[in-house]
């Protein structure tokens, strides 16, 4: 559901910026941003800083678009959110001592800290190749091509490197009983 939740504005701003224009897009994309914090509100749950840093973001970059009618306000927020999250796996590892993705995945998964080290360390080098992509997209090209990058794009991207991510992890992941009985089997074999 949160995932969903995550996604739907830029849905939202897809399709409305596919019937209007990327103003009118930019209104529906703060919108929907409000709703999904003020989702976290009624349901009466803490909303992730990652939600609001998002929520505020849209609001003041998207306000600076529509206000002023010049969409590089709009472009330069996705740059900066990812630049904000590059920058807060790399700070909070080496000045806080706070590995981000090990509180994050740290139930489900146990690795050795060199692993979550580099873990971390390769989500801050993503986020910091997908700023300097999309400033790269949005100050190089015309604004459907930007505005599909930013969606397919950059969506794809996040799809590609958290696949890649399970699969330079499997064999750290936990395994079923039946399937340790399996191999301790085929072993004694």
């Amino acid at each position: 559901m949160q995932s969903f939740l995550e996604f739907l504005p830029l849905v939202v701003f897809y399709v409305v910026w596919k019937f209007a224009d990327i103003y009118w897009a930019t209104g529906a994309l703060i919108v929907m941003s409000a709703l999904h914090v003020l989702f976290f509100i009624v349901q009466r749950k803490p909303v992730p800083t990652k939600a609001w840093i998002i929520f505020g973001l849209i609001t003041v970059f998207g306000g600076l678009t529509i206000y002023l009618q010049d969409d590089t306000f709009l472009k330069w927020k996705v740059t900066i959110i990812n630049g904000i999250f590059a920058a807060a796996l790399v700070v909070s590892q080496y000045v806080f001592k706070k590995n981000i993705i090990k509180e994050f995945l740290g139930e489900a998964l146990v690795l050795p800290e060199k692993i979550w080290n580099n873990l971390n360390l390769s989500w801050a080098a993503f986020f910091a190749f997908c700023a300097l992509l999309n400033w790269y997209v949005a100050f190089n090209f015309e604004q459907e091509t930007w505005v599909n990058f930013k969606v397919f794009g950059l969506t794809g991207l996040m799809i590609v490197f958290s696949v890649s991510s399970i699969f330079a992890l499997y064999k750290y992941l936990p395994k079923d009983e039946a399937q340790e009985d399996k191999a301790d089997e085929s072993s004694n074999n």
